[in-house]
């Protein structure tokens, strides 16, 4: 069934995929919602990653300048994106249909750049909305280092400290709910709920597992992915850690291979366990490098370039520059009435509070 939208139809399918690329956390306390000025700027910016701008150009040339930057993703200041201009909802539709054509995983490589933009908008949103801690919450860690300051430095470093712990666990959130998706749609499977029940478990065969990323490959041979950024040694991770060496005999149990892949490759105990668990019930093993080049290999031209881009490179950057004999900068912050200003190096960072 078509649904008739400007100058061209746009099926059900479109019409899911655009939905899905400009929502994000509906009926939540931080629900993201992209305007359609935005969508069609993070349509140009992927275009021009592919360098199919000349297509906007040709075709729609007084749009194109207000939706291909001159910079790339990473440069771009928020404003840009909230810019306004003018186009008619005919306009708007040709352009999303034209630039599905334009690559064979266009689709998949705009709904990943959505999901990065709209998990950094819902982190600036989490930046000014987090509140700061109270002290029936902090005062009681005053006594393993009260005398070392007076009450008010110590009230103070207390405060601090609960505030970016808060915001450092959001953020570990935020990252791991952009990472399953954007690696599964690259490797081209999809998660799986446990509802679903493509793995279930041992013990009790009526539960199922949920995957991180499931795929049939050519040979008709179902794998279960287990995505992990990095495996820790921390032992309050005891219960979650067996629950993550179970998880590969679950899958031999369901007729699944399963695969682990992890980008950290940090040695330690609990990754060579999980290694172990993985190959012993006939599963694959991915660390560091290899997980990278696994994820090029399965990818595809169009989504190798985003994982590069996107996810590869940053991360790799980052890493690097802690080599550098200034590492780490000194920081401070400091609270206003209605924000908070960071001061790293010699950037300084304002945010806003909503609070």
């Amino acid at each position: 069934m078509d649904r008739k939208c400007g100058s061209k139809k746009i099926n059900i399918e479109q019409s899911k995929l655009l939905t899905k690329i400009s929502t994000l956390g509906a009926g939540t306390k931080l629900p993201v919602v992209l305007e359609r000025g935005e969508i069609l700027k993070l349509i140009g910016i992927a275009l021009k990653d592919l360098k199919k701008e000349k297509t906007l150009i040709n075709h729609f040339p007084k749009v194109s300048k207000y939706l291909l930057p001159k910079i790339n993703y990473f440069e771009i200041l928020p404003e840009w994106f909230n810019q306004n201009f003018e186009i008619n909802d005919e306009d708007f539709i040709d352009i999303f249909l034209l630039s599905l054509k334009q690559s064979q995983d266009f689709s998949t490589y705009l709904n990943c750049l959505s999901e990065l933009h709209k998990r950094r908008k819902k982190y600036s949103l989490v930046l000014a909305s987090q509140p700061l801690p109270t002290m029936i919450q902090v005062a009681p860690r005053s006594l393993i280092e009260y005398g070392n300051f007076s009450s008010l430095e110590l009230s103070s470093l207390l405060t601090w400290r609960k505030f970016f712990y808060d915001l450092d666990n959001r953020a570990a959130q935020e990252t791991g709910y952009l990472f399953e998706p954007i690696l599964a749609a690259a490797i081209g499977g999809q998660p799986k709920s446990a509802k679903e029940k493509v793995v279930r478990r041992v013990l009790d065969p009526s539960k199922g597992r949920q995957v991180d990323c499931w795929k049939v490959d050519f040979k008709g041979k179902p794998l279960a992915y287990e995505f992990k950024l990095r495996v820790t040694i921390a032992a309050s991770g005891q219960g979650r850690f067996k629950e993550e060496l179970e998880f590969a005999e679950d899958c031999m149990y369901s007729g699944v291979t399963p695969v682990l892949l992890v980008l950290d490759p940090t040695p330690n105990q609990k990754l060579s366990e999980l290694q172990t668990a993985f190959l012993e019930k006939g599963g694959f093993v991915y660390v560091g490098s290899s997980a990278w080049e696994h994820i090029e290999e399965e990818s595809g031209e169009t989504m190798a370039c985003f994982i590069e881009k996107y996810v590869r490179k940053p991360i790799e950057e980052i890493t690097l520059s802690t080599s550098e004999a200034q590492y780490p900068l000194p920081l401070s912050f400091n609270q206003e009435s209605d924000s908070i200003s960071i001061k790293i190096g010699e950037s300084i960072k304002i945010i806003k509070r909503e609070v």
